[in-house]
């Protein structure tokens, strides 16, 4: 008994040599035993002799009901990680792994504050502890203090042994006080400027140990940050060769051959990284992603199995049914989209991309008046979202016949953009359905002036102008021969004063009117006798050819007005 008491408690006791670790319970199993043999073995000697039989039986419940109170109180410290080490500290305060055990425990319930303290305290009781700082600064960044975070990392750092060129330090360095490089390195690449210092610590990392695989995915992802994609790719290649069956290393090679443009070896390592992982949300997505983008039509069925195992793995993404629901418009499936963006939209009520393409789906089915409340919607969220505003307008002058409502939907992205062409040419065309020809035709010069080589400006823009000619002509059949037409002939040649030719020809065609007898009289007697028999029948010639240009001229608007609604 005394033997199992004694002997497989001294290599934990720390009489010969540290052994680096807390003196716990589990050490405690065997001697217990051994404790309970001698206490049995003491029990039988006593309880043999008469004297003592009945004090020998008062000790054993004495031994049995005190241990079992100990045993009860004890089970309290076991209700958690941090009531169990807390019940150690009051034992021993001068062990830092105990008040590094507290910190984490509270570090796990997200009560970082209190964690700092006991971290912090760990570290003065062994000032020496790189594990302690580093736990110190891990938490000043969950509290976003990164300038306390780095003074606690830069400390755990200079505890780290000197670095000697072509020296290996695997066997000196333990590989978790490596990471303060990767901590450090990740916490200052936060900073644009300072992106070669982080560099140069995971280079000091893989320097003391070339086999450490986290540097080389760190720093992959750094030299991507600072568009090195080919540095990135050897980076990632040569943690492959340290592990090929790291799911991620496969993935974010495949991230890199897409900043590189190769889609196709891009898709060839998402693949690879499913086979080792099929339940990898990210290579899923990104993976379906990458078909959907690709516009191969056979590639959609899989892109569409993809997605639905990434919602399967993750319901509340809302990019998920999102993507889903795009999928669906490219196969033209309309019924299936539509339920899928709600769907995505009922995850996210203010998910971008979902109300727009929504409204846009709608518009393109010929629902478009259930488009405008979730382009109300979308405007609510994003004001500025121009393309909105557009297809909004688009709907109001179109469907709703609002033009005034379509006219604030463009005269506001104006105001956003000054120089956006389409939001610019749609209220040109506005102008056109108010009848404001000029003003319209003015709007055409400027939005063509921004876009010289649209084609379909310039075109409107000479509709515009045809139809200011084809109206000044109208106007000019319109007039009757005698003096009661003046008055409305004169306010249709101011309205048209600017077009300098067609008011010659009114001019001309119209003499009588303008000017009276005098000038009938002076031109009998400049013409010969016959002409003034003549001249009826002339008049009635031009009148029904003017009558015959006027009735083109009116097809021709409906025919103009059908072309710009239909723009």
């Amino acid at each position: 008994a005394l033997c199992l008491i004694v002997l497989p408690f001294i290599p934990a006791s720390n009489l010969f040599f540290p052994v680096g670790f807390v003196v716990a319970e589990r050490v405690l199993y065997v001697p217990s035993m051994g404790f309970c043999i001698l206490v049995a073995h003491g029990w039988k000697k006593l309880s043999n002799r008469s004297v003592l039989r009945k004090i020998s039986w008062v000790c054993l419940a004495a031994v049995l009901f005190t241990h079992a109170l100990k045993t009860l109180h004890r089970n309290w410290d076991w209700e958690s990680e941090y009531t169990l080490f807390m019940s150690a500290l009051k034992v021993n305060k001068n062990n830092a792994k105990l008040w590094n055990n507290v910190g984490h425990a509270l570090e796990n319930e997200k009560n970082f504050e209190r964690a700092l303290q006991f971290f912090i305290q760990a570290t003065q009781v062994q000032p020496d502890d790189i594990g302690a700082h580093m736990n110190v600064g891990r938490t000043y960044k969950n509290l976003n203090k990164t300038k306390e975070a780095e003074e606690s990392y830069m400390i755990a750092k200079s505890l780290m042994p000197q670095i000697i060129p072509g020296k290996k330090y695997a066997a000196r360095v333990a590989p978790n006080h490596l990471n303060v490089y990767i901590n450090l390195a990740n916490l200052i690449r936060a900073n644009e400027s300072r992106l070669e210092e982080a560099d140069q610590l995971y280079r000091q990392a893989i320097s003391m140990r070339p086999d450490f695989k986290q540097a080389y995915i760190s720093r992959g992802e750094l030299l991507l940050k600072m568009n090195k994609p080919l540095k990135a790719k050897e980076a990632y290649l040569r943690a492959l060769e340290l592990d090929r069956t790291n799911a991620d290393l496969w993935y974010n090679l495949a991230i890199v051959y897409i900043e590189l443009k190769d889609p196709t070896e891009a898709l060839k390592n998402f693949n690879r990284a499913l086979e080792l992982n099929p339940t990898h949300k990210l290579a899923l997505f990104n993976s379906a992603l990458l078909m959907q983008e690709s516009g191969d039509a056979r590639l959609r069925p899989e892109a569409k199995q993809r997605l639905l195992h990434y919602v399967k793995e993750e319901p509340q993404d809302a990019n998920g049914y999102f993507n889903l629901g795009m999928l669906a418009m490219d196969d033209k499936k309309d019924t299936e989209a539509e339920a899928w963006m709600k769907k995505a939209i009922r995850l996210q009520p203010n998910f971008r991309s979902a109300l727009f393409n929504l409204a846009l789906l709608y518009s393109q089915t010929a629902k478009e008046l259930m488009a405008l409340p979730i382009l109300e919607d979308l405007l609510r969220h994003y004001p500025d979202h121009t393309k909105g505003l557009i297809l909004k307008g688009d709907i109001l002058m179109n469907q709703k016949k609002d033009i005034v409502g379509a006219k604030m939907c463009f005269e506001k992205i104006l105001e956003l953009d000054p120089n956006n062409v389409q939001g610019k040419h749609n209220l040109c065309v506005v102008y056109f359905e108010e009848r404001d020809l000029m003003k319209a035709e003015k709007c055409l010069v400027e939005t063509l002036a921004l876009a010289p080589h649209e084609e379909y400006i310039q075109r409107h823009l000479n509709i515009v102008r045809s139809k200011i000619a084809s109206l000044s002509a109208m106007e000019q059949s319109s007039l009757p021969a005698d003096e009661t037409a003046t008055t409305v002939a004169e306010e249709k040649k101011n309205a048209f004063q600017n077009l300098k030719d067609v008011k010659n020809e009114r001019e001309s065609t119209q003499s009588t009117a303008d000017n009276g007898k005098g000038h009938s009289k002076n031109k009998k007697r400049t013409e010969k006798n016959n002409m003034d028999k003549e001249t009826p029948k002339k008049s009635t010639k031009e009148i029904k050819d003017i009558e015959k240009k006027r009735v083109a001229a009116l097809k021709r608007l409906e025919e103009i007005e059908r072309i710009l609604n239909g723009e």
